[in-house]
């Protein structure tokens, strides 16, 4: 279904990746701390022009620019998002800070600290997921299991710089839910009921622990599922798909990737059990990240493509509830990343290494059957191991990550318990 374009090499480790909401850009952050935003290559395949500043793949087939590059986070950066318009990205590391920044610039725009539970023992509470839910609403998610809401007409995560600084804030939620009683692994809006005035998503799934939890963001927790006996990694939620008329299907499902190598799915409205199962690896890998798959991409049908921990992504229909394809990320690390650009081409991020890929020109899919200042602006990527950025507006940092980031990465996928942060001191923090 897909064929490699592109292979690009990231100077540290991937914790995560995002594409932009409409132009072909992807945002990277590392365990080194450090946050890129990269230039995909044109989506309508043509030659890229001489004299553009960028570095080829591997397999010397298409050119990424590096559209900036900084330290963002004295610990690795564990988790992004771009808000709804692209026009802000959000990052969150294990430094316990939250930071905005322009998407275009990399100039941070302002900072909050995440809170700290008060029966926590840590000086950290980490953060495992963040998504902008509509323009009013910033949700993260913490090792604690904790879920943040932040309203974004507040001023504090996007505080005006004074003096070329920004300063720390509190940043207190709007309001603070605990779906879970393990971190927080994956969140999936809902779409916009059918009644909606504004056409943004106030509902959504998430994932953590063992158990699926719907939350709304006016009435907080609303359902939390059974105890289902196996960690839950990730998920996505689809809609339009064929209904099973003796069941009264909803056409609308979430399908949730487990630790033991399967995708189960949940109907709309029934979020206390999982309805269905599809096996997608009977060697019971782990199933880290999901994503669907474009409609018209490899034939006809629903589709999901699925991050596997032996580095592997696999192809499902939901049609025939199998898998239908393969591709190889890497022979060694798992898959952290999985997304689908504006072109529809899939990006993958694993260990040190993004890969592009798109569908095969000239082929057919067969038919299924369905019932900060130092900012580097437009420079060329740096070398692997160059870690001399500082953020756009700030000070320079001069610290290593003190983690060890495989096992790292490991622990916080697997559930093995919350990672430690360093301790700080933010000037005018209560």
């Amino acid at each position: 279904m897909f064929e490699s374009i592109c292979s690009l090499p990231l100077s540290g480790e991937l914790f995560t990746q995002v594409v932009h909401p409409s132009e072909p850009l992807i945002a990277v952050g590392l365990s080194s701390g450090h946050v890129s935003t990269l230039k995909l290559p044109p989506v309508d395949d043509e030659e890229t022009q001489e004299g553009s500043r960028g570095r080829r793949g591997s397999n010397g087939t298409d050119v990424v620019d590096t559209a900036w590059r900084t330290r963002r986070h004295q610990g690795s950066c564990r988790t992004l998002a771009y808000s709804v318009d692209g026009r802000q990205l959000y990052s969150a590391g294990t430094d316990g800070i939250v930071k905005a920044a322009d998407s275009e610039t990399g100039r941070v725009t302002g900072k909050l600290a995440i809170p700290i539970p008060q029966s926590s023992t840590e000086d950290v509470d980490a953060p495992t997921v963040i998504h902008a839910l509509n323009p009013q609403t910033l949700l993260l998610a913490t090792d604690s299991g904790a879920l943040h809401l932040y309203d974004l007409r507040d001023p504090a995560p996007t505080l005006p710089i004074v003096d070329n600084k920004t300063a720390f804030t509190t940043g207190k939620p709007a309001s603070t839910h605990y779906p879970h009683n393990d971190y927080i692994s994956s969140l999936s809006p809902l779409p916009a009921s059918e009644t909606s005035t504004s056409g943004f998503s106030k509902q959504w799934i998430s994932t953590g622990g063992t158990t699926l939890a719907l939350t709304d963001v006016r009435r907080g927790v609303l359902v939390k599922s059974e105890d289902q006996e196996e960690i839950l990694l990730s998920s996505v939620y689809m809609s339009n798909l064929p209904a099973r008329k003796s069941r009264g299907s909803t056409h609308e499902k979430a399908l949730v990737g487990g630790g033991d190598g399967v995708i189960t799915l949940w109907e709309k409205g029934q979020w206390d059990d999982q309805d269905e199962r599809i096996i997608v690896s009977r060697e019971k890998e782990t199933l880290d990240c999901l994503r669907e798959i474009p409609a018209g991409i490899g034939g006809f049908g629903k589709k999901v493509a699925v991050g596997l921990g032996d580095g592997k992504i696999r192809f499902v229909t939901l049609g025939q509830k199998k898998v239908i394809g393969e591709v190889q990320h890497d022979e060694i690390e798992g898959v952290v990343g999985l997304d689908f650009d504006v072109g529809g081409r899939m990006i993958s991020g694993g260990g040190s290494i993004v890969k592009v890929w798109q569908e095969p020109m000239g082929t057919v899919g067969e038919d299924e059957e369905e019932e900060d200042s130092d900012v580097e602006v437009g420079e060329k990527r740096p070398a692997a191991g160059s870690d001399d950025d500082s953020d756009a507006g700030e000070e320079a940092y001069d610290s290593s990550d003190d983690e060890d980031k495989s096992s790292k990465r490991k622990k916080r996928k697997r559930g093995k318990g919350p990672a430690k942060g360093n301790s700080f001191s933010f000037s005018g923090l209560d």
